[in-house]
């Protein structure tokens, strides 16, 4: 299997797994600073143009969930649960996440991490505001579903986690309101205490953004 991967939020979940799973694939970096994800190599592999992707064998997932999913139900991981109704309870979490809590604090990664990164203008102060005010009221609902919880799914860590939990890492970069927030707080600690989620990318680029 082949990973494909750069240091940004969505590719961090897919590698984050893949390590923490011990999955057997090669991670292949592609540097969208230099335009390599429009290539007519990497376009055949994901039309979109964005990481991550995964080959496996002659199977091609373009999607970082997708991607969390599938290695996970291969490696035969309760990541991926086997019961029917916590595949669907990871799913709910999986669209939630897409739909509301990262839609709004990715828009602040891509704010403050992003545009200075590849140099693409200043921060939209307004667009932030409208972000942050919107992560405050799904951070609550995190917050309050957390409590009495250790993980997304009860006592048992799954793909959701992993989702759900992206953009954490960066929250004082991307101003990412948590104060007053102690489950998720906690949670984030739990999830820090993953070698595969602390240092999520190959050993040469680990620290990366």
């Amino acid at each position: 299997m082949k990973l494909y991967y750069f240091e940004t939020i969505n590719p961090r979940k897919a590698c984050a797994v893949a390590k923490h799973l011990e999955s057997p694939v090669d991670f292949v970096r592609i540097d969208l600073a230099k335009g390599e994800h429009k290539t007519p190599a990497y376009l055949a592999v994901n039309p979109n143009g964005k990481v991550p992707a995964l080959e496996d064998g002659e199977i091609s997932i373009w999607e970082s969930n997708a991607i969390m999913c599938h290695l996970a139900r291969k490696a035969k991981s309760d990541l991926w649960p086997t019961d029917p109704e916590k595949q669907i309870e990871v799913l709910k979490w999986l669209s939630w996440n897409s739909e509301h809590f990262t839609k709004h604090a990715g828009n602040l990664y891509f704010q403050y991490v992003i545009k200075p990164k590849f140099n693409i203008g200043a921060p939209d102060d307004k667009a932030a505001e409208e972000s942050i005010g919107f992560a405050k009221q799904f951070t609550k609902v995190l917050d309050d579903h957390l409590a009495g919880r250790t993980f997304l799914l009860g006592d048992h860590l799954t793909v959701a986690d992993f989702a759900v939990s992206v953009t954490l890492p960066y929250a004082e970069t991307i101003r990412l309101p948590l104060d007053g927030f102690k489950h998720v707080a906690r949670w984030k600690e739990q999830l820090e205490d993953l070698p595969a989620w602390r240092d999520p990318y190959p050993a040469v680029h680990a620290r990366a953004a």
